[in-house]
């Protein structure tokens, strides 16, 4: 599984005047909303968002995004 780096997200939209999810909305052209659940972490990008972000913001989906263990619950549940 992998989790958006919020902190690089918001690194580097602020690096190109970005300070709100308003402004990365309007950058990107992904959703407002969809923005704000990225930023409180209650959701994941998808590949496309994830590609947006990166180019928009001149930074890799690798840079982006970092992978996180699975847990033996989780491996099982798969």
């Amino acid at each position: 599984m992998y989790r958006l780096r919020i902190e690089t997200l918001i690194s580097a939209a602020a690096g190109k005047g970005d300070r709100t999810g308003y402004a990365i909305a309007r950058r990107t052209g992904i959703a407002e909303s969809s923005i704000y659940r990225l930023l409180n972490g209650e959701a994941q990008p998808d590949l496309i968002s994830a590609l947006r972000l990166g180019e928009t913001y001149d930074i890799t989906v690798e840079e982006l995004m970092q992978r996180q263990q699975d847990t033996p619950a989780t491996e099982a549940a798969a």
